[in-house]
């Protein structure tokens, strides 16, 4: 697992219940419409993903962070890409990875973000930063939302826990 229980509790975690998505805002058909087969279906899992972006965007906006950019990616094949990139009260760039899972079986959210992959959001981050001619301070925060986005008459969201800081550039 990629963040022990030691380590989460070490880093500053922001939980919030997050209040229910509405699917014509999200594209995420309700249960019932769902395709019953078997087969990997990677519209609906970039839907989730889409879906969980918003949500964590959304959770960071009321928490005084500022959209910058979402889905930034580096030139060419093998490179990175940040979820989102935001811009904290103090002038802080803050590059976000988010996580969904819809369970903790497989090891939750965080237990996906391994060290190759925070070494490609470190190289995305640092194409992002050549468009600055003083490159400001920035950091690397992560947002795990575990469960499934809610449908409309839900009563919960999904838990999103913002892990500021969660790793440096190596």
């Amino acid at each position: 697992m990629w963040f022990s229980r030691k380590q989460v509790s070490k880093l500053a975690v922001f939980k919030a219940q997050v209040p229910p998505v509405q699917p014509a805002l999200t594209g995420i058909p309700h249960a019932s419409e769902q395709p019953t087969t078997n087969a990997p279906d990677h519209s609906s899992t970039k839907k989730r993903g889409d879906a969980a972006e918003a949500a964590a965007a959304a959770h960071l906006q009321c928490a005084g962070l500022t959209l910058i950019e979402r889905n930034f990616r580096t030139p060419g094949r093998g490179g990175g890409e940040i979820d989102l990139v935001m811009r904290a009260p103090d002038g802080t760039l803050v590059f976000v990875e988010v996580r969904q899972r819809a369970s903790a079986s497989h090891g939750g959210a965080g237990a996906s973000i391994g060290q190759l992959k925070q070494q490609r959001i470190v190289l995305a981050a640092q194409h992002y930063l050549m468009r600055f001619a003083r490159v400001p301070p920035c950091r690397f925060d992560v947002v795990l939302v575990e469960g499934v986005l809610a449908s409309a008459g839900a009563k919960e969201g999904p838990n999103i826990e913002w892990l500021v800081a969660a790793f440096d550039a190596f």
